[in-house]
C-alpha cells in the first residue's frame, strides 16, 4: 500500500477516488493528505466495514458510495488521483478515469489477467507509465536451514494524465 500511495503522489487539496475500496485502508491513508476521498465499492458489506474503519480513524473527509464504479464515477466531475483496487469493468473504469483525473492513476492487481488488462488499457489511452511487481518473502525453516516463502505478490500499474 505504501508504494501505491507514493506513486499516487497525493497532495494537500487533492480529490482522490478509491475504486474497490474494500476495507478502506487506502481511503483512510489518502484522507490524511487529500481534501476529499471518494470511496467506492459494489459490495455493501465492504462499504459498511470501510465506513466503520474510517469513523474509528477519525477520517471525516471520505464520502462512501455503494454501487458500480462506472456509474458512480460518471457523477464525479474531476479528480487529482485515483487508486483502483478492484478489477470489475476495469477498461471502462480506466476510460472514465483518464477523462477525469489530472494526475496519477494506480491499479493494484494480484491476477496476471488484471495486470494485462490494466497495462493494455492504459497503453490504449496513452497514459501508461510503468508496472511494478512487488513481493515480500518471509523466512521459514527447511531441513537444517532457512528458506524464503513469498507472501502475496502484487502488481502496481501506474498511469498518468496531465503529469510528468
Amino acid at each position: 500500500m505504501a508504494v501505491s500511495l507514493a506513486k499516487l503522489g497525493i497532495r494537500p487539496g487533492d480529490r482522490v477516488a478509491d475504486v474497490g475500496c474494500g476495507t478502506g485502508k487506502v481511503s483512510i491513508a489518502a484522507s490524511r493528505v487529500a481534501e476529499h476521498v471518494y470511496a467506492i465499492d459494489r459490495r455493501p458489506e465492504a462499504v459498511a466495514y470501510a465506513r466503520r474503519e474510517a469513523a474509528a480513524a477519525g477520517s471525516e473527509n471520505i464520502e462512501f458510495f455503494e454501487g458500480d464504479a462506472v456509474d458512480v464515477l460518471a457523477g464525479i466531475d474531476h479528480l487529482d488521483a485515483a487508486f483502483v483496487g478492484g478489477s470489475r469493468r476495469l477498461p471502462e473504469v480506466l476510460d472514465l478515469l483518464a477523462r477525469k483525473v489530472r494526475g496519477r492513476i494506480v491499479v493494484n492487481a494480484v491476477m496476471v489477467g488484471t495486470l494485462y488488462e490494466a497495462i493494455t488499457s492504459m497503453q490504449r489511452l496513452g497514459i501508461f507509465i510503468e508496472a511494478l511487481h512487488l513481493q515480500v518473502s518471509r523466512s521459514a525453516a527447511i531441513a537444517d536451514g532457512v528458506m524464503f516463502k513469498p507472501q502475496n505478490p502484487v502488481y502496481v500499474i501506474v498511469g498518468g494524465v496531465g503529469c510528468s
